[in-house]
């Protein structure tokens, strides 16, 4: 039976067929459609779609992101801070702590400390890691790796490509290598450290605690829907 009999008998007997139907006069795509091309499918539109990418962006990247560079120009205040205080004399004079090089070092260990604190109860805070110790080794790493991408950028301006002007090295360093170390590190953040398929994160424990209760909490009561009770059938 065609379709055109089925429709006239479902619709009447005698009935005319609508032939200024779309499922008559719509003619077939050749080709893979367009991703944004779904209105007739879904009823979205191409803004609904725009929408939508940029709120899963915002929720997976970006917020993460804006939160990363708060703690990071925090714990660049504390660098600069720290290592000027060390320098003029506040914590003593005359020993290594004041040098240049032992100043450097305290002020970027205290920072990357105060980051690392920021990061773990704040931009990252619900996926922190239940072993803070690993979770903070790992930062560190992470956190060197930073720092030897600018030293890298720094020396192949000065030594290779002989720009040895203090305002090459701050270009190459404070700019070049503080945008490619920032960079790096947090990708290594976001997606190992705090990783969503890290163990001992809380994303995983989380998930792990909410499966267990599915498992045990009966059907009916989780759906809201209250079991009939055994009394009523025997009383029946």
């Amino acid at each position: 039976m065609r379709f055109d009999e089925r429709h006239s008998r479902a619709s009447g007997a005698g009935s005319p067929v609508d032939v200024q139907h779309p499922i008559y006069t719509e003619k077939p795509t050749i080709g893979p459609r367009s991703p944004f091309d779904n209105t007739r499918r879904t009823g979205t539109t191409l803004p609904h779609r725009i929408v939508t990418v940029a709120a899963d962006l915002w929720t997976r990247v970006l917020s993460y992101g804006v939160k990363f560079g708060v703690v990071g120009l925090i714990g660049f205040v504390v660098d600069v801070g720290v290592f000027n205080l060390l320098r003029v004399g506040v914590a003593g004079e005359d020993h290594f702590w004041q040098s240049p090089i032992g100043a450097k070092i305290a002020s970027v260990s205290i920072a990357i400390i105060v980051n690392w604190i920021g990061n773990r109860y704040w931009t990252f805070r619900n996926h922190r890691r239940k072993n803070f110790i690993l979770e903070f080794l790992e930062y560190v790493a992470v956190s060197l790796g930073g720092m030897l991408i600018g030293l890298a950028c720094l020396y192949i301006s000065h030594y290779v490509l002989g720009f040895d002007s203090l305002l090459a090295d701050n270009i190459s360093s404070n700019v070049i290598g503080l945008g490619l170390g920032t960079v790096f590190r947090f990708a290594f953040y976001r997606f190992w450290v705090y990783g969503h398929h890290r163990a001992d994160g809380r994303t995983v424990l989380a998930e792990a605690v909410d499966a267990q209760r599915a498992l045990y909490e009966e059907p009916d009561s989780a759906n809201g829907v209250e079991a009939p009770s055994e009394s009523r059938g025997a009383s029946k």
